[in-house]
């Protein structure tokens, strides 16, 4: 419903069911507004007739105006010289392990020390992980802004669990998005090497809060995220 010249800068979502990936979900999409320079949507996901998520989106023709973003971290080893997942748990029969290393279609190598297992013992709530996809894509930039969109779920809130020492195969932990914020600042390629910068602000309540920011290689801030999840470990339980 957008005219192609229209790039998405910025999503804002809540997901309000968990979806099953064996269904087919339907979208629903309401036009808001077409402006001079920007449109805005409204798309709802629905599985067996309840909607799973609820979404805003803008997009905007291109434009010149103030430019300045935060730098990339400096000191940052290559991706060709770390470890991908699949040397991380690749050799665990174990089918999320499969999946981490061998189904997803990014690759992902861990910068901060992965926290897939216990024995990390830095307990900071900030991590970054180089990523691209497995395999080359299309030219249509916004493809690479909705892979992108995918790929920063993946791990936005680690930060909050590394923070307190505790791994992705801790027994018993519950853990969901709730909502998912996105901003994209300039066009790049996820078929390319990209820094995703991660930390955790704070977590309470059984909620954590993640932060993220994308860097291309050559030091440009590309897009940046945020979300709230869910996170219940069964040693802080109270029934409800």
């Amino acid at each position: 419903t957008i005219e192609p010249t229209r790039a998405i800068h910025s999503l804002h979502g809540y997901f309000l069911r968990p979806g099953d990936p064996n269904q087919t979900i339907t979208f629903g999409v309401q036009r808001l507004r077409d402006g001079r320079s920007f449109s805005a949507r409204r798309v709802h996901a629905y599985q067996n007739g309840e909607p799973i998520l609820s979404m805003i989106t803008s997009f905007q023709e291109p434009a010149i105006g103030l430019e300045h973003h935060d730098p990339m971290p400096i000191d940052v080893p290559e991706p060709e010289s770390l470890p991908t997942t699949a040397d991380l748990v690749g050799h665990f029969d174990h089918p999320v392990a499969k999946e981490w290393a061998f189904e997803r279609p990014f690759d992902v190598r861990h910068v901060s020390e992965p926290i897939y297992l216990p024995g990390n013992s830095s307990k900071i709530a900030d991590s970054a992980v180089w990523l691209r996809t497995t395999s080359a894509m299309p030219d249509d930039l916004s493809l690479h802004r909705a892979a992108l969109a995918y790929a920063s779920d993946y791990m936005l809130l680690e930060p909050a669990l590394r923070a307190h020492g505790v791994p992705w195969v801790h027994r018993g932990l519950s853990i969901a998005s709730l909502d998912h914020a996105m901003w994209w600042h300039r066009d790049f390629r996820v078929d390319e090497w990209l820094l995703y910068v991660l930390h955790s602000p704070s977590a309470s309540s059984a909620r954590g809060l993640g932060t993220g920011k994308f860097y291309n290689k050559a030091g440009e801030l590309v897009a940046t995220v945020a979300q709230e999840g869910m996170i219940r470990l069964p040693e802080f339980s109270d029934g409800h």
